[in-house]
């Protein structure tokens, strides 16, 4: 797993809240959007973003291939949301349907076609 999302209506009180009840450090991106990361090495990080399409928590997956791994997606019974997003230089994301309806986060590095 590479990292979670939060939604939250104010970032700000649910970055308080993470920091006061879990212990998890804030770094700001931008008014909409912020890393959580844990106290400690154990364990994993997420950010916390403005509420919106997406309004529930997801965990996002770290793929070698983000279009064979959608492919096989679809191919199980999922469905691709959206298109492929760029982060940064060479990372992506984009968001999955999965057998059973849950939305799932895909991130790669570049991947093959990059």
């Amino acid at each position: 797993m590479e990292h979670f999302e939060i939604p939250a209506d104010d970032v700000e009180r649910a970055q308080r809240f993470y920091e006061r009840v879990l212990g998890f450090r804030y770094e700001r991106w931008d008014d909409d959007m912020g890393m959580i990361l844990p106290p400690s090495e154990r364990g994993i990080g997420g950010d916390i973003h403005r509420r919106s399409d997406l309004a529930h928590p997801t965990v996002v997956f770290t793929v070698d291939d983000i279009e064979e791994t959608v492919a096989l997606a679809v191919e199980h019974g999922g469905e691709q949301i959206g298109e492929i997003q760029p982060l940064g230089e060479k990372d992506r994301w984009v968001y999955v349907r999965d057998s059973e309806g849950n939305t799932v986060g895909l991130f790669d590095h570049g991947g093959a076609t990059a």
